[in-house]
Parts: structure tokens; C-alpha cells; sequence
């Protein structure tokens, strides 16, 4: 099951998206510049930091990987996580709060950003072929499907040490899933929400998990969700012939197969104003 590039990012108060002409859209709260992507070119695959609590008003980034395999960043740099003009081969992103790594080409990792809670500590990851930033954890996908985190673990959302058979892996607040190669769906972590609560689910192609819920994609084009919807971020039931699919805080992305974008959830700050959105995807 090939893995991709991601091409929706959605985080507490902004979403981006990439379109195939390399260019980026973005819509949401933008005081600390995090939807300044309009001049971006050729990139790839986009992500957005997110935020837990409502205390980080403002306080997010947006991260854009090129062609050439630098990375684009713009939003609140207060802990350096926008520090990331001199990396170079790099072969995927991830944002996370307050940090963001980069995947170099050899399979070693970069970080960049706050890591009070040991959430940077990837210095010593090898073969990772994949990345994923929760709140205050790192998770990597390494080349022989098993994965690896660092970070809080206070909630157990870093107890990844026996999965394998992996093809992706994403990371939410206190909470980490990983999608296998079987279709099958693995989670650990918080539980209280329901966000983990995806063993039944099979038939997947992608998986995102948000701030406390989860999202997948079925090989049919549905999505399925579980976990918190108190401002309906898990309202995708009707959702149909979509290819790609993120999560943020408390708002979900689809991407439709006509290039089109839909959104459900919490749009305080026009997060979800993604109607007019067209030509996103890959080249």
C-alpha cells in the first residue's frame, strides 16, 4: 500500500491544502501569519501545527516541503519550530505543537521547535520512512513497519513498541494510530473520548487522528470517525468518493476526487471555509 504525501493539513484554527500546480491554499485564523502561503511554490506535501488549549490563541505554523527537498515555513516561531530555511534533502514534514520534523533522505530525522517533553529527542531514530507530530509526542514509521515515538507518555500514547506490519502512523493529543498494511487500524493512548476506539475498522487506505478524534478513509471513498463530536467534526457519514482526509483539533478535511474540498466541525475562526477550494491534489 503506497504511502503519500499528505495533501490536506487541518490544525486548531487554520487548514491548508496542496494543489497540483505546487501552489497552496489556506483559510482560518491567520495573526501569527500561518496562512501567509500564497506566494509558495512547488511544493509537495503541507503541514499545520495544532494546538490543544484555547490559551494558544494565534500561536500556530504552517510547513510546506519543495521539490527540491527544502521546507517552507511561515506562523508563530516562538520556540524555533519555523526554523528550518538551511535543512535540505528532505523527503517528508510534520508539525506538531510548537515543532516540526523533517525526514531526510537517508532515513534519519530533524527537528526543529519546542522539546521540553523530549518530543525532539530523534536524533538516534534510523530507516524511518514516515512522520507524525502529536501535541507533546513524535511518532515515526520506520522501514520494516514497526514504529517508534517519543515524547509525553503520560496517557500511554507512546506505547508503540509492538506494532507492526505498519504503513502509516498519525498522532493526536494524547493519543497515537497507525493503519497496517492489512487495512486494519491500531491505536494507544486516551481512550476517554473515544478516539482509539478503531478496532473494528478495516478496509482503510489513510488515517488521520485529530486533537481527542480519529478519522479514516475507506478503499470505497467513505470516511469513518470516532471519538469527541461535540462541534461535529465526526459528521462524515455522507461523505463519499474521497481520496484524502485530515484532522485537526475539533474539525475535519476531505478531499473529494474531483479536486474539491469538504469540511465538517468547528469553524470559529473559518477554518472549515474551504468551499471554494479546487485543483487540490497531487500532480
Amino acid at each position: 500500500m503506497p504511502v503519500h504525501p499528505p495533501v490536506l493539513a487541518a490544525g486548531r484554527r487554520h487548514s491548508a491544502a496542496l494543489r497540483t500546480d505546487g501552489t497552496v491554499l489556506a483559510a482560518g485564523r491567520s495573526g501569527a501569519a500561518e496562512c501567509r502561503v500564497a506566494p509558495w511554490r512547488d511544493v509537495v506535501a503541507v503541514a499545520v501545527g495544532n494546538v490543544h488549549t484555547a490559551r494558544n490563541t494565534g500561536r500556530s505554523h504552517t510547513v510546506g516541503l519543495r521539490t527540491d527537498g527544502t521546507v517552507l515555513s511561515t506562523g508563530w516561531n516562538g520556540d524555533g519550530q519555523c526554523d528550518t530555511a538551511d535543512w535540505r534533502d528532505i523527503t517528508a514534514v510534520a508539525a506538531g505543537w510548537r515543532r516540526t520534523l523533517g525526514l531526510l533522505a537517508n532515513g534519519r530525522v530533524l527537528a526543529a521547535g519546542r522539546g521540553a517533553e523530549g518530543q525532539c529527542d530523534v536524533r538516534s531514530w534510523r530507516e524511518i520512512t514516515a512522520l507524525a507530530c502529536g501535541d507533546w509526542h513524535s511518532v515515526g514509521l520506520r522501514s520494516d513497519g514497526t514504529a517508534q515515538a517519543t515524547g509525553n507518555n503520560r496517557r500511554g500514547q507512546c506505547a508503540v513498541g509492538t506494532w507492526h506490519d505498519l504503513v502509516s502512523v498519525s498522532a493526536g493529543y494524547l493519543h497515537t494510530v497507525g493503519l497496517r498494511a492489512d487495512g486494519r487500524a491500531v491505536a494507544t493512548g486516551e481512550r476517554t473520548a473515544g478516539a482509539c476506539a478503531v478496532d473494528s475498522w478495516d478496509h482503510l487506505v489513510a488515517l488521520d487522528a485529530g486533537s481527542h478524534h480519529t478519522v479514516a478513509l475507506t478503499a470505497s471513498g467513505h470516511v469513518l470517525a470516532t471519538g469527541d463530536n461535540t462541534h461535529g467534526q465526526c459528521d462524515v457519514d455522507t461523505w463519499h468518493d474521497i481520496t484524502a482526509v485530515a484532522a485537526g483539533s475539533a474539525h475535519t478535511l476531505g478531499l473529494r476526487a474531483d479536486g474539491t474540498v469538504l469540511s465538517t466541525g468547528d469553524n470559529a475562526d473559518g477554518q472549515c471555509e474551504v468551499g471554494g477550494w479546487s485543483g487540490v491534489g497531487r500532480a
